[in-house]
């Protein structure tokens, strides 16, 4: 990680995203996800009143391409196919299940406009899919995420994320499950467990804890205002979590996301997920449950931190040090901007 900081005074003539949207009122006729509209298929969502969860209608993943033959280089148009070394190259079907969770019936609001009770709700939903569509047999990951905003390519402003299952463990979960499974090898303790305490002993990238989880901006963020969040005590996932834990984290997301607004008072967009243990089976106990946190801004709500260049061809480039981050989301406060007229 190369780190920067002296670049945040270099003169912008960049690009300038249009300023965020503020959704306004808690029904829209033409949004897709509204309780009773129609979705863009033929189905049509039913006046629910607090969280909906149904399957997207446009899947990335389907549960019957496990029946598909496996085709190593068959598909693969390629008149030089002869000329390849046998197995170079190979793909394969991934069978998957992909679903919508509406957060809320109401189209206005968002994480951090939502109340910790709320949030609750989601939570519990969060720890029934990951229950149920991790006792499927073939199922080896669960994927709970949450892209927020237009410049996360958010294609709907209504507050909801999505759960992808998969037959096999992606290559972000999987190079994490090598860290964990190595350092319970060589140390007998949990990385991420160590890691954690390092942080709550220095405390300068320590943004908000409660009891029960704590926000930090990790030592090896990539993205400028990038977070973290732990739980405090050692759980493999979300199904693990007691009822005053599921609370605890539903504060927790509140706070974070409240921060984030806050920094240039304008909706902050992200990409948020949980990574927790694989569902293929066995124990891992090496696992410890937490979130990452990604949203792309730097200098304001309209001047975005790009990945380009040295980053995509050398090793990641930030351009404020961690510590710095973490300062000023400390500094924002929890009252979200928004509220604070009436406040004061």
């Amino acid at each position: 990680m190369l780190v920067s900081p002296q670049r945040l005074e270099r003169p912008w003539l960049g690009r300038i995203e249009p300023s965020p949207i503020e959704t306004s009122g808690p029904y829209d006729p033409a949004c897709y996800l509204c309780p009773g509209n129609a979705r863009a298929g033929t189905a049509r969502n039913p006046t629910y009143a607090t969280t909906f969860v149904f399957d997207n209608d446009y899947p990335a993943l389907t549960p019957w391409a496990a029946s598909e033959p496996a085709n190593p280089e068959s598909r693969i148009p390629n008149p030089d196919r002869d000329l390849l070394p046998p197995g170079l190259l190979a793909a394969r079907a991934e069978a998957g299940i992909c679903r919508v969770v509406c957060f809320s019936p109401r189209h206005d609001v968002s994480v951090p406009r939502m109340t910790v009770e709320e949030l609750g709700q989601v939570v519990d939903v969060w720890v029934d899919q990951f229950g149920e569509l991790g006792a499927l047999p073939w199922v080896a990951h669960v994927q709970i995420f949450e892209n927020r905003g237009a410049a996360m390519g958010a294609s709907n402003l209504h507050p909801h994320c999505q759960i992808w299952a998969s037959a096999t463990i992606p290559g972000v979960p999987e190079r994490e499950q090598l860290s964990l499974g190595d350092h319970c090898s060589a140390r007998g303790s949990c990385l991420l467990c160590d890691y954690l305490a390092a942080e709550r002993d220095h405390s300068d990238r320590v943004v908000c804890a409660n009891d029960l989880f704590t926000a930090v901006v990790p030592f090896w963020a990539v993205w400028p205002f990038e977070m973290l969040v732990v739980s405090n005590r050692h759980a493999t996932g979300l199904d693990e979590l007691l009822a005053a834990e599921r609370l605890a984290l539903a504060d927790i997301l509140k706070r974070v996301t409240t921060r984030y607004d806050n920094l240039f008072e304008a909706p902050c967009p992200y990409s948020m997920g949980f990574h927790q243990r694989p569902t293929d089976g066995r124990p891992h106990a090496e696992w410890h449950l937490h979130a990452h946190f990604y949203p792309p801004v730097l200098r304001s709500a309209t001047v975005n931190k790009f990945m380009v260049g040295y980053e995509l061809l050398a090793t990641p480039q930030r351009d404020l040090t961690a510590e710095i981050a973490a300062t000023r989301l400390r500094e924002v406060g929890e009252v979200h901007y928004r509220d604070r007229a009436t406040t004061t």
